[in-house]
């Protein structure tokens, strides 16, 4: 199994200069497993497509997509994705166009106009995509960990509600007597989400960006170390919450734009 970075928050100053790879707000991941190749996000705009040129990656051969929840930083490219590949599907929540805001006046959810998009394959609790390949919405599980909705609604019958995250759903892979989890940024609460797949190893933001360096992360890093996954985070972590966690995780690295993880 192998998953690049195609965009993300950073970059490496190498791989910067070398290659002329950008970086933005979002996240798109680049994933061949289970016989397939498989792209995760789109990041905010096109700039996941230039950098995948830069890395060698063949969109047009990706054979299915998925978009984790409806949010700009990360459906933000999709159009340019259905423009240079012809035929994959793309897989998302049914409440992914749902309008989704940052407050009452900043809009942070998906183009309407590509909901009539004939390529987009509306999902619910749980779709098996191939074999080995599960999306899962978790939404009608217990959340024992609750960080809020972090400032971010949703607009329904007129009216701004905190958001709930109904349209985030989560990659699980199967294979090789191991699961991956993917992740596109965790709005549910990591903690939540590590309890409910147990995973080997999770991909994705924590979206801890923004929470104090204090004893409170702190006991969230031991919690997640001590459910014995290898961690691979990135985007809404927060560069200075990942380092802080690092010092309390053994199992925790960072995934910025151009890297890529050979599982």
């Amino acid at each position: 199994m192998k998953i690049t970075a195609l965009v993300e928050n950073t970059v490496p100053e190498g791989l910067a200069e070398q290659l002329g790879l950008g970086k933005e707000h979002g996240l798109s991941l680049y994933i061949e497993a289970c016989g397939h190749k498989i792209l995760f996000d789109m990041g905010q705009s096109g700039l996941f497509a230039r950098n995948a040129a830069a890395l060698g990656v063949d969109l047009a051969a990706v054979d299915l997509a998925v978009l984790s929840h409806g949010h700009y930083d990360h459906g933000g490219g999709l159009a340019r994705f259905l423009e240079l590949n012809s035929t994959a599907p793309v897989y998302l929540n049914e409440h992914a166009f749902e309008p989704h805001y940052h407050g009452a006046e900043r809009y942070i959810g998906l183009d309407p106009a590509l909901a009539a998009s004939p390529r987009l394959h509306l999902t619910g609790e749980e779709a098996v995509l191939a074999p080995g390949l599960t999306l899962a919405a978790c939404n009608r599980r217990p959340r024992r960990y609750d960080l809020g909705s972090f400032g971010l609604t949703v607009q329904e019958g007129g009216a701004f509600q905190p958001e709930d995250f109904r349209h985030e759903h989560y990659l699980l892979i199967e294979e090789a007597g191991r699961r991956v989890l993917i992740s596109g940024c965790s709005h549910k609460g990591i903690l939540n989400i590590v309890d409910w797949f147990r995973p080997d190893v999770l991909v994705g933001g924590f979206h801890f960006s923004g929470l104090p360096l204090d004893e409170t992360l702190a006991g969230y890093a031991r919690q997640l170390d001590s459910s014995g996954a290898v961690f691979y985070t990135c985007h809404c972590t927060g560069r200075p919450q990942y380092e802080f966690m690092a010092r309390q995780m053994s199992r925790l690295h960072y995934l910025s734009t151009g890297q890529t993880i050979e599982l």
